[in-house]
């Protein structure tokens, strides 16, 4: 729900109580602070927004920001309106005030314009402020969250826009940042501005229950305390209000209604070691059962804005859910204040080495996204705000330095991210020093070591999205960008290889390549071949042409004649036309399995109707004279979503749990599998797996060939050529 602070203090005649406001910020600050503080407020309060201005600096009171800071969100409204110079603000103040002026100044600047292609621009100006200076990001979060609370009065218009913009920006940022305090209120001010039937809809559920539940939470809170106390745990235990916007987030992500919402009544337990978290979480399973799948341990594996704790639900008294967190009281800093907690601007006071790691982290995002896209296209910015603002994992170099990357990526986009040349020459990896291949997923806490060669390059198979090597946009940039840099006659002649052994993998003939190239809009054979090998055009790209190419030869349902018919294959519904005959049976030939797209003939059999051959199926090809005349033309029907039959081939070196392995990689693209034999050579250790599976295209077969050949002991995975 959300949050309501505290008003300002007024006097009778309507005036702030300014004597009584400083008192709530005095904690912890010297005379001479205060005195600042004072100076501050007397010089600004006959401005327009000094009400505004001591709720900010009241806010940042509770985030722990120093003086500086909270005189800074004192003058800046009146800096902001001119009734303050800023040079008056330095003398009065000193540079340090007058810098985090400045800095919010030039966030201001560019999120007063409200078009949709100035977002990603305000979000890496706010970002390039926090690498600078934290205290900038939370002076504009707040003041963000003061305007929020004001615009409850405002038109719908207004306050949508101002909505949209916080879920946008301000919410993701506070979520980034860690700050739990601001993006709860930020989220709910957004959602019920948004979705005010939803919202209130919630919030009167939340009400026409609060005594109840409040009660319940009590006796909970109670049982609790005295169940740990028996085993020695000293705990602070207490209801936790849960956010309306939260609340329907979780609603929509699992599909159900608010009374299977199970952390609707929660509670929160903090305990002073990590020890004892887990021994409370154990006193809590025993004492009421606990629910499936509802537990998550943070504390292990910290969530990317470094939040940690315990998270379990159990079905407690009364029948009825509840969530529970376990934490310690820093865990508890840490989640409510998040950066501010580590970022302390006092003398003699060390900055927390993670998050300086991690904030430097984030001028090298946005570094990489000034070099790689100059004009910064729809694509660049999904792909900018993905990697900025979802997970993140926090990885180990060999010497201890901690790395920020995206959820998601390999070792493979570790090794780019430490350098390009270190990426290009990368040849293996160890994590946690274990060998593993170049597509393994990074966690968090993981300490990698990259394996390098004095000399090469990248594969081009590093760029084939379906293999797994690299999952960020920035060392895919890098990749290509070595292959670009290539001879022009040896991109040629690896692009040529690459495509002729494709099409033979796949068992693919007489391929016009002049009408290939037209379709992937390039002039010459030799441009595309070129293209593909300096890793301009990707070998997915080509297969998808391929199949439109092959296509786009069938005939156009109204250019059919009345003498063509359609019949349905029984088995696999696969639509052929036949021309000059009835509704004659068709079925597909089994020694040469032809799939969508490739030339096809049809052969009248006796008492079975039509099978449908490959045109160079070698039982055609050698069909005797008098054979001949049963031959007769076919085309493929219009409607081709079917699943056709193929045979493949794997060779690879026997191990234990190989065909486990490969089974699970078709399991994976949801392929039917028909018929498996496997042979093995017991003397030489290999084995041969033929398998008959079902696709839908030459592009799916691909796919799963590329897959298959990186299960491990695997030598090479290829379409059957029977006929």
């Amino acid at each position: 729900m959300v949050k309501l602070r505290e008003p300002n203090p007024l006097l009778p005649d309507g005036s702030i109580d300014l004597e009584q406001w400083l008192g709530r910020v005095s904690e912890s600050r010297s005379e001479e602070e205060m005195a600042l503080i004072r100076e501050a407020c007397e010089l600004v309060k006959q401005s327009a927004g000094f009400s505004q201005s001591l709720m900010m600096a009241e806010i940042l009171q509770e985030l722990g920001l120093d003086t500086p800071t909270l005189i800074a969100a004192i003058v800046y409204d009146a800096n902001h309106s001119q009734v303050l110079t800023l040079e008056t603000t330095q003398k009065h103040f000193g540079e340090t005030v007058a810098k985090l002026v400045l800095g919010v100044q030039k966030i201001d600047q560019v999120s007063t314009q409200h078009h949709q292609a100035k977002q990603l621009e305000n979000l890496r100006r706010m970002l390039l402020s926090i690498v600078e200076d934290v205290r900038v990001v939370l002076i504009k979060l707040v003041r963000h969250t003061c305007a929020m609370r004001a615009a409850v009065h405002l038109e719908d218009a207004i306050k949508r826009k101002m909505a949209e913009e916080t879920q946008e920006i301000y919410a993701p940022l506070a979520n980034r940042l860690g700050i739990g305090q601001i993006k709860w209120e930020l989220e709910d001010f957004s959602f019920r501005f948004l979705e005010p039937v939803q919202y209130k809809n919630i919030a009167k559920l939340l009400d026409e229950r609060r005594e109840n539940r409040e009660n319940y939470i009590d006796f909970v809170v109670t049982k609790i305390t005295e169940t740990l106390r028996l085993q020695g745990i000293e705990a602070l235990v207490s209801g936790r209000a849960k956010h309306i916007y939260s609340i329907w987030k979780k609603m929509l992500r699992k599909g159900v209604g608010y009374h299977e919402i199970y952390d609707v009544r929660a509670i929160r337990i903090l305990i002073p070691t990590v020890s004892e978290c887990y021994a409370a979480l154990g006193a809590i399973h025993t004492l009421w059962q606990h629910i499936p799948k509802e537990f998550d341990d943070y504390i292990a594996n910290p969530k990317g804005n470094g939040y940690r704790s315990l998270h379990t639900a159990v079905i407690g008294p009364e029948g009825k859910t509840l969530e529970v967190q376990i934490r310690t009281p820093e865990m508890h800093e840490q989640a409510e204040l998040g950066v501010a907690a580590h970022w302390r601007y006092k003398e003699n006071v060390n900055r927390d080495a993670n998050y300086e790691a991690k904030l430097a982290n984030l001028r090298q995002v946005l570094k990489w996204q000034e070099e790689w896209a100059v004009d910064i296209d729809q694509e660049s910015n999904e792909a900018l705000r993905a990697e900025v603002f979802q997970d993140r994992v926090y990885v180990l170099t060999p010497k201890g330095e901690v790395l920020d990357l995206s959820q998601g990526a390999t070792v493979l986009d570790f090794a780019y991210h430490v350098h390009s040349e270190v990426g290009n020459r990368c040849r293996g990896a160890k994590v946690n020093g274990r060998m593993v291949p170049l597509t393994h997923l990074l966690k968090s806490g993981d300490k990698i070591e990259i394996l390098t060669a004095k000399t090469g390059g990248p594969s081009r198979d590093w760029l084939n999205r379906d293999l797994g090597f690299l999952k960020t946009s920035r060392a895919r940039a890098k990749a290509l960008q070595w292959f670009k840099k290539q001879d022009r006659e040896k991109n040629y002649q690896e692009g040529r290889e690459v495509l002729e052994r494709e099409l033979k993998r796949l068992g693919i003939d007489n391929l016009n390549l002049e009408s290939l190239a037209q379709q992937l809009k390039i002039s010459k054979v030799e441009e595309m071949f070129t293209a593909l090998g300096g890793g301009e055009i990707r070998i997915s790209q080509v297969l998808g042409a391929i199949q439109t190419l092959l296509h786009a030869t069938l005939p156009k349902a109204s250019s059919i004649t009345p003498e063509i018919k359609q019949t349905r294959h029984k088995e696999r519904s696969a639509e052929i036309m036949v021309s000059g005959v009835g509704n004659l049976l068709c079925q597909m030939a089994k020694c040469c399995k032809p799939v969508p797209g490739e030339e096809i003939i049809g052969y009248i059999t006796v008492g079975k109707g039509v099978t449908v051959h490959r045109k160079d199926c070698m039982n055609i090809l050698q069909a005797k004279q008098h054979k001949q005349n049963r031959l007769i033309q076919v085309e493929w029907g219009q409607n081709l979503h079917n699943q056709y039959l193929v045979d493949i081939v794997i060779h690879a070196y026997n191990r234990e749990g190989l065909l486990r392995d490969i089974s699970v990689t078709l399991a994976s693209e949801r392929v039917t599998v028909i018929t498996v034999n496997m042979f093995t050579n017991k003397l030489e250790n290999l084995a041969e797996i033929k398998l008959s599976i079902e696709i839908s295209g030459i592009e799916l077969l691909s796919k799963i060939l590329n897959k298959i050949q990186q299960v491990p002991n695997v030598i090479e995975a290829k379409r059957i050529r029977l006929g």
